[in-house]
């Protein structure tokens, strides 16, 4: 099965759980300013996301605002495109309970991420937390979204998407096919009428995975206790230098190859990050500081990030000062969101045999 016969459209989202940093950046927001150029986009805060997990109100509310601010302060365009918060379109939470009852037990069992957040004590987990990938499924397929940019971490979520997908269009194919909804798709030999895309992850560019700046095998994050181990997109040009001065490395030069990199996870992670920010691959990178010791990189690299950087972090500053017009943003977002997702979820009810009208 494929998602040709489906009209192009990119969906993706961030949670609003804290301050964004680099690996957020490099890993999604600034190649989705990319797509937008030759794409329909929607683009979301994924607010329901965030509470699986506690959340305090009062943070919740800020870092909603804050992720939409550095959406837009990286360049989206809000008015060509569509930027909202999640919680605003019911239709995604309604589609999830359809899709609850789609997708298997045993599916949900294997995503790694769910042990990983569940930890060892997995009977006190949220059933949100546990249910989280079938309502990662509504927000793509609310849209019919054929194309979805996601970090490696998430890419397991996006083929059990393709597997609700899947799924709906086999159990629902008949019915589909007689109320004239359906797009031709291949499922093997045979072609069916189906409802839904098989969305396909793009996962592409040398940082699709930022790496801790103070461990080279652990994912930068926002959780992580140490300020020092990522760069939030709120740091101002001092902060970034010296977070990058202090980034863990190791006492060689860096190689003048790729395969040089090898064993060696921070350098790995520092060449990365460098290639992303200067759009050059790290063979290029490595062409250029091969042979030379960290203590040469590092600077360069401090003034590349803050060169990048810096005009974001004091643009998300100018539109946080103004709470009103980012809700403002949103709530417009939300509203030209809605139109295609209650189409959709209108067509679903109808298809499953839900009274609709």
């Amino acid at each position: 099965m494929s998602a040709d016969a489906f009209p192009p459209l990119v969906f993706s989202g961030v949670q609003p759980t804290g301050n964004l940093h680099l690996g957020n950046y490099l890993g999604a927001i600034r190649r989705w300013v990319a797509l937008q150029e030759a794409n329909r986009c929607l683009f979301c805060v994924v607010d329901l996301h965030a509470i699986t997990v506690w959340q305090e109100p009062d943070s919740l509310e800020r870092s909603i605002r804050e992720v939409a601010a550095a959406f837009i302060a990286s360049g989206i365009d809000t008015t060509a495109h569509v930027l909202f918060n999640q919680s605003r379109v019911p239709e995604h939470a309604e589609l999830a309970w359809i899709f609850n009852c789609v997708a298997r037990l045993g599916w949900m069992e294997r995503m790694t991420q769910f042990k990983e957040k569940a930890g060892r004590d997995r009977e006190r987990a949220s059933l949100g937390l546990f249910a989280y990938p079938s309502l990662m499924a509504a927000d793509i397929l609310a849209y019919r979204a054929t194309m979805v940019p996601v970090g490696e971490d998430q890419k397991q979520h996006i083929e059990l998407t393709r597997d609700i997908a899947a799924k709906f269009n086999h159990d629902y194919s008949l019915r589909v096919a007689a109320l004239g909804l359906g797009r031709p798709i291949a499922m093997g030999e045979e072609v069916v009428q189906g409802y839904f895309p098989l969305a396909e992850p793009l996962i592409e560019g040398p940082a699709t995975r930022v790496m801790s700046l103070k461990d080279g095998a652990k994912k930068m994050s926002k959780s992580d206790p140490s300020d020092l181990s990522r760069i939030n997109l709120t740091d101002d040009p001092e902060t970034i230098a010296r977070k990058i001065r202090k980034a863990k490395t190791d006492p060689d030069a860096l190689p003048t190859e790729i395969d040089g990199l090898k064993g060696r996870p921070e350098a790995d992670n520092l060449v990365g990050i460098f290639a992303a920010l200067a759009d050059r691959s790290k063979a290029e990178v490595l062409a250029e500081y091969g042979g030379r010791p960290f203590s040469e990189f590092k600077p360069a690299l401090a003034d590349l990030a803050v060169e990048k950087l810096g005009p974001i972090a004091g643009e998300m500053r100018r539109i946080m000062a103004d709470p009103a017009e980012i809700d403002r943003t949103l709530r417009d977002g939300a509203e030209r969101a809605r139109e295609i997702a209650s189409a959709t979820l209108s067509d679903v009810k109808r298809i499953v045999g839900l009274l609709n009208n």
